[in-house]
């Protein structure tokens, strides 16, 4: 979207690529510059649209999580990329479907959801439509695999699999923490030492960001509106309009500054 947010993005590449290196070459300093110089030697950085997918053959969507603005850009794109070329959704709970249908190639058309941090998280959730050809499906999975990936197959549902389970949780977290029933540290320690979770559901959403958090509610809640697992927090609300977004603005429901 433009040069500033492209050089940010450089470098947590840059910063990951050194990262993952030296894990593996622990006491080898040229094994890691080699890795790490032919790793970004591959990587290419645009704010042309146009050019970055004129010959592609797989694009992966990791925009704002709004199904309109999602439709919008598949639309665009699929009038410029070629038409082999794969595209997949890398949305956490939106329809998979109906980003599809706004393009002429269906049957290569697929949710392929990572999980954060990228890097480290060896998930990944695969959706196929009823329309997704089983070529694209074993292609992705191949992809997938290549990565160092565990790929996992659902429907095309709202939430998929962990965030249909994730947003349960997190729904309850925070009206425990509206009643005044736990502080969202004792939730967040229960979480981790009770349940045996890497983190707590506040941890998660402020990794995660707080306006993607609340993002994703509102749309399952529009979608959905008599789930009662998705109800949208005043808390949350409070927060993003605050500008409280979690880690990236330096606070959330805890302070990173």
């Amino acid at each position: 979207m433009s040069q500033q947010i492209l050089d940010k993005s450089r470098a947590e590449i840059e910063k990951n690529a050194n990262r993952f290196a030296r894990k593996l070459f622990k006491d080898d300093p040229d094994s890691v510059s080699s890795l790490v110089a032919e790793a970004l030697s591959r990587t290419t950085y645009s704010i042309n649209l146009e050019a970055a997918i004129a010959s592609a053959d797989l694009i992966i969507e990791a925009i704002v999580e709004n199904i309109e603005i999602k439709k919008e850009f598949f639309k665009r794109i699929d009038e410029i990329a070629p038409m082999h070329a794969i595209f997949v959704s890398n949305t956490s709970s939106l329809s998979i479907a109906e980003m599809s249908a706004v393009t002429k190639r269906e049957d290569r058309f697929a949710g392929f959801h990572f999980f954060n941090p990228v890097p480290l998280m060896k998930l990944i959730e695969l959706i196929r439509t009823e329309k997704t050809s089983d070529d694209t499906y074993t292609t992705l999975l191949a992809f997938g695999r290549a990565l160092g990936k565990t790929c996992i197959s659902c429907k095309d549902r709202p939430g998929f699999i962990v965030n249909r389970l994730l947003f349960t949780l997190t729904s309850e977290a925070l009206q425990m923490l509206e009643r005044g029933d736990a502080t969202a540290r004792d939730i967040d320690t229960a979480t981790k030492l009770g349940l045996g979770h890497p983190m707590g559901p506040f941890e998660l959403m402020d990794m995660v960001g707080l306006d993607v958090t609340l993002n994703i509610l509102q749309e399952r809640q529009k979608r959905f509106p008599n789930d009662p697992n998705v109800i949208t927090s005043p808390t949350l609300e409070k927060m993003v309009s605050a500008n409280k977004l979690g880690v990236k603005s330096g606070e959330g429901f805890y302070s990173y500054k």
